[in-house]
C-alpha cells in the first residue's frame, strides 16, 4: 500500500481544508469548493477564507435538484470582480510541458483534477520505457479533459480519447493545441461500449489509462454504476493490453478500499510486474493530508 502524492506543482496548491470544504489555488486565484472528506475543522479563521478566495461554489438545495443524472454536485460560483470565467495553468515535468484551461462549471470541477499529476509522470514515463520497436498505443477511458492523455502524447505514443460529452473533447482539444501537441484521436462514445468493440477487433495497446466515475451516463443513455461494472471492464481490457504493456486506474468512489485494486490487478493481471495501489492524497498548508481516491498501476521495467 503506497500513498501519492504529487511534487511538482508549481500553479497548484491546497491552501487549507476543514468543515467540508477545500480551499486551493489555481495559477494566481483561489477558489473554494465543497469536500465531502474534509471532516476536521479548518486551520484558517472564517474570515481568511472569505478575504482569499476569487470564487466560492454553493450546492443548491436537494429540492432544487443537487445531483444531475452523473452524480456530479450541481451548484452555483460566486465570483468576485477580478475572478474570470476562464484561464490557463501549466504543468512541466521533464520535457513535458503542458498548458490547460480552467474554467468554472455547474459541477464544481474546474477542469482538472490536480492530484493526478504524479499519474501523468508516471504515464509519461512508462511509454518511454517501453521497447521502441514497438507502437506505443494508448487508450485513455473516461478521459475527461485529457491531462492523462497529454502526458502519453508528449511522451510520444499513438492516443485516444474516450469521453462521453461532446464539449468536454472539444476542451480536451484545446489543451492540446496549447501545449504544442497534435494527432490524438479523440471519440466521443460510452467507454465500455468503445471497448467491447475494441476487443472484438482484437485490438492491441501498450497502455490503458482509466479514470470512471461511480455512475454516469453514455452519449446514447448508456448506464454506468461502477461496483457492477468494473470486474467487467478489467476484463476486457486485459484483452486489450499488451504484456509488456502499462496500466492506469483512478477511482474516486467513497469508501472504497485500495484493497479491492490489489483483487482486481491479481485476478485480471496476474502477471503485472509490481504494481503499486495506494491512495492519492494532496497537503495543505497546516500539512493535513486530504484523501482523493484510489489508484493501481503498473508499467513494464526501464529499458537497458
Amino acid at each position: 500500500m503506497k500513498l501519492l502524492t504529487p511534487a511538482a506543482w508549481h500553479d497548484y496548491e491546497l491552501i487549507d481544508t476543514g468543515g467540508f470544504e477545500k480551499l486551493e489555488r489555481f495559477g494566481q486565484y483561489l477558489l473554494r469548493r465543497p469536500e465531502p472528506q474534509a471532516l476536521w475543522q479548518k486551520s484558517l479563521p472564517e474570515t481568511q477564507w472569505e478575504t482569499l478566495c476569487h470564487a466560492h461554489f454553493t450546492r443548491q438545495s436537494m429540492a432544487a435538484g443537487a445531483n444531475n443524472p452523473n452524480g456530479n454536485e450541481y451548484g452555483h460560483w460566486h465570483l468576485k470582480p477580478d475572478m474570470p470565467q476562464q484561464w490557463w495553468v501549466s504543468y512541466h515535468y521533464k520535457k513535458m510541458h503542458l498548458k490547460m484551461r480552467l474554467g468554472l462549471t455547474a459541477f464544481k470541477h474546474v477542469g482538472i483534477f490536480p492530484e493526478q499529476a504524479d499519474n501523468w509522470n508516471y504515464i509519461y514515463d512508462a511509454v518511454l520505457q517501453q521497447p521502441q520497436q514497438q507502437p506505443h498505443r494508448v487508450l485513455n477511458l473516461f478521459a475527461y479533459t485529457g491531462g492523462a492523455s497529454l502526458a502519453a502524447k508528449a511522451a510520444g505514443a499513438d492516443v485516444t480519447h474516450i469521453d462521453s460529452v461532446k464539449q468536454v473533447i472539444s476542451w480536451s482539444r484545446e489543451n492540446m493545441e496549447a501545449s504544442g501537441l497534435n494527432g490524438i484521436r479523440w471519440v466521443v462514445e460510452d467507454a465500455l461500449k468503445f471497448t467491447e468493440k475494441e476487443t472484438r477487433r482484437n485490438s492491441q495497446y501498450s497502455g490503458i489509462i482509466l479514470d470512471p466515475p461511480a455512475y454516469g451516463r453514455g452519449p446514447d443513455g448508456e448506464k454506468w454504476l461502477l461496483e457492477k461494472q468494473i470486474d467487467y471492464l478489467l476484463h476486457l481490457c486485459s484483452r486489450l493490453l499488451l504484456p509488456n504493456g502499462f496500466l492506469v486506474l483512478n477511482l474516486y468512489s467513497l469508501g472504497l478500499s485500495a484493497l479491492i485494486l490489489e483483487n482486481l490487478c491479481r485476478r485480471h493481471f496476474p502477471n503485472a510486474r509490481q504494481p503499486e495501489f495506494g491512495e492519492l492524497y494532496t497537503t495543505d498548508r497546516s500539512d493535513t493530508k486530504l484523501p482523493l481516491g484510489i489508484y493501481l498501476r503498473f508499467a513494464p521495467e526501464k529499458n537497458n
